[in-house]
């Protein structure tokens, strides 16, 4: 079995968009506007921190795949693409984490 990506993800996602409403979730969540799909996307970190506190792995599991995909709809509502965020990680990474977090603006 050949290993699923992110890119991957974002490839489907960018496919199901094309279609109408009716047909395709990701459509529907992205006919509804940024706003929705934040809103989908919160409900579902909230219950990936739930499965996590109560150590069910299961259940987190699920629920960070949903997390995941409710993320890449809320990149795509807002114009913003995963290698955006990507680019994003790979500026963050070319430092410690302690040294990035100290060169954040204060505020």
């Amino acid at each position: 079995m050949m290993a699923f990506t992110l890119n991957d993800l974002d490839s489907y996602l960018a496919e199901r968009a094309k279609a109408s409403p009716e047909e395709s979730y990701t459509a529907k969540l992205l006919a509804k506007g940024p706003s929705h799909a934040a809103k989908k996307l919160g409900e579902e970190a909230v219950e990936a921190v739930i499965a996590a506190v109560e150590g069910d792995v299961h259940a987190l599991k699920m629920e960070s795949a949903d997390v995941l995909y409710h993320l890449l709809v809320v990149l795509r509502a807002r114009g913003l693409s995963l290698q955006d965020v990507l680019d994003e990680l790979a500026r963050r990474t070319a430092q410690t984490g302690l040294q990035e977090k100290a060169s954040r603006p204060q505020g």
